[in-house]
């Protein structure tokens, strides 16, 4: 894997994988939106195009960000999900929202406006730690 990056700087190598417009949306999308199939994915407003979203997962999984399984249920439908280096760009995720919310409001006037932004205004940490426990319940309940 080492040959996948430019130079020996962290924040460099870290772009090396996530850089690209679609690895932290699909990241946000999981974490936060609770997006797990390929067609959950395919039908959400970001509107990626499926032959980049196979690209984008592939590589998230080969980087151990994202794992691929299937429901106990369900062995046709795969499924995506945070690993712990995932859940690791929680703070992230929380920033890059919180940097928008308070520079692109201007810009974006239809940014959402809700109790969940209003909690992240607030008190960032519990916002980030809200998110992170809501999806490590949800991937509880599914039992996998």
């Amino acid at each position: 894997m080492s040959s996948k990056f430019r130079c020996n700087c962290p924040i460099t190598s870290t772009l090396d994988i996530l850089g690209d417009k679609w690895m932290i949306v699909i990241i946000k999308q999981i974490l936060i939106e609770g997006k797990r199939t390929f067609k959950d994915f395919t039908e959400s407003s970001e509107s990626i195009a499926t032959n980049i979203l196979s690209a984008k997962l592939k590589i998230l999984e080969e980087f151990d960000i994202i794992r691929k399984t299937k429901l106990p249920h369900n062995k046709k439908t795969n499924l995506y999900l945070l690993t712990d280096i995932g859940l690791g760009l929680t703070p992230i995720i929380v920033e890059l929202a919180a940097w928008g919310d308070g520079n692109l409001r201007k810009l974006n006037p239809t940014l959402i406006n809700n109790e969940a932004m209003e909690l992240l205004r607030s008190d960032k940490n519990a916002f980030a730690n809200l998110i992170e426990s809501r999806y490590r319940e949800t991937i509880k309940a599914l039992n996998i």
